[in-house]
C-alpha cells in the first residue's frame, strides 16, 4: 500500500493554469495518492480576509504538511505570499520545500531555489520522485 503525502501546493491565482496542470500532473499518476491542503481560489478568505487571516489560513494549511511545492517561475521572487509561505515552512523542522521549475523557462526564482530541499524541472516523473524523497 502506498503512502499518501500531505502536501502544500503553492500558487499565484494570476498563473492559476500551472497550478491546475501540475495537479492534473500528480492526479495522473498510477499508485501515487496525495492529499491536496492548497487554499483553493474559491475561499473566502482569499477574496474577503485581511492579510493577517490569509497568512494564518496559510499557515493551518501547511502545518498537516511534509512536502510544500512551489513553482520557481521569475515571479515567485517578487510575491510577497510565497516569500510568506517559505517563512512559515521554514519555521518547523518537518517540512520540506521542493521548487519546480516552470516548462520552458530559462529565469527561474532564486529565492524559491535557494529555499528548497530539491529543485526538479517540470516533470510528472520528477516531481513525485522527488516528493517521495522528501516525505
Amino acid at each position: 500500500m502506498s503512502k499518501q503525502h500531505h502536501l502544500f501546493i503553492s500558487h499565484s491565482w494570476a498563473y492559476g493554469d500551472a497550478y491546475d496542470k501540475l495537479v492534473g500532473m500528480l492526479d495522473s499518476k498510477p499508485y501515487f495518492k496525495y492529499y491536496n491542503y492548497s487554499v483553493p481560489k474559491h475561499d473566502p478568505v482569499h477574496t474577503n480576509g485581511t492579510d493577517k487571516e490569509l497568512a494564518e489560513a496559510i499557515e493551518r494549511k501547511i502545518r498537516p504538511c511534509g512536502v510544500v511545492i512551489i513553482l520557481a517561475g521569475v515571479y515567485s521572487t517578487y510575491s510577497k505570499w510565497i516569500t510568506r509561505e517559505i517563512e512559515i515552512v521554514q519555521k518547523y523542522d518537518n517540512k520540506k520545500i521542493l521548487a519546480i521549475e516552470p516548462w520552458g523557462s530559462e529565469k527561474t526564482s532564486s529565492v524559491v531555489k535557494n529555499a528548497a530541499d530539491i529543485v526538479v524541472k517540470w516533470n510528472t516523473k520528477s516531481i513525485v520522485a522527488a516528493i517521495r524523497e522528501l516525505d
